[in-house]
């Protein structure tokens, strides 16, 4: 699942901006642990992403965490003032929409199609500040996982308009 042509977008934006990063091919995955296999030897964070909208003010967020951690709905949306409850997934003609990937794919690489920045980012703080070597997403299709430098991804959703909501999940 996942557009070939988008990731060449996306490849040709990061080479635009002088973004260095690395890429594993692997069969297509739905899920974290059925792409854990086929990423366990890099070195960096893998991350899980979730595609949400705020029930009450019809807000979208994209939420990429680490793989291994857990993400309470219901505190996030207390952090970010939505109201307990109110997180819901949004549904996949809306991602479709707004960042033109489907199911398995949405990650903060594919927010550079977000143009009118109506997605908000929240971004685990451990990705930008832990240190690790790289940060490791879906390109735009679930059939691969691409990495990028902390401080290239910040510079990423910097230029496309995504200052990320550093959030902790520990």
């Amino acid at each position: 699942m996942g557009s070939p042509e988008l990731r060449t977008e996306l490849e040709n934006f990061l080479k635009n901006l002088n973004i260095e990063y690395v890429t594993v091919e692997h069969p297509e995955v739905f899920t974290v642990e059925e792409m854990m296999p086929h990423v366990e030897h890099l070195s960096g964070a893998i991350t899980k992403n979730l595609f949400l909208r705020d029930k009450k003010k019809k807000c979208l967020w994209l939420v990429s965490a680490r793989h291994d951690r857990q993400v309470n709905l219901n505190d996030l949306a207390k952090k970010l003032g939505v109201g307990s409850g109110n997180l819901r997934f949004a549904d996949e003609a809306t991602m479709l929409e707004k960042l033109k990937v489907g199911q398995g794919c949405a990650t903060a690489l594919a927010l550079f199609c977000d143009r009118d920045q109506s997605v908000k980012l929240v971004l685990d703080a451990d990705l930008a500040n832990g240190g690790h070597q790289r940060v490791y997403f879906h390109p735009m299709t679930n059939a691969a996982t691409m990495g990028l430098k902390p401080d290239d991804l910040l510079r990423f959703l910097t230029e496309t308009g995504h200052e990320p909501i550093l959030q902790s999940f520990d």
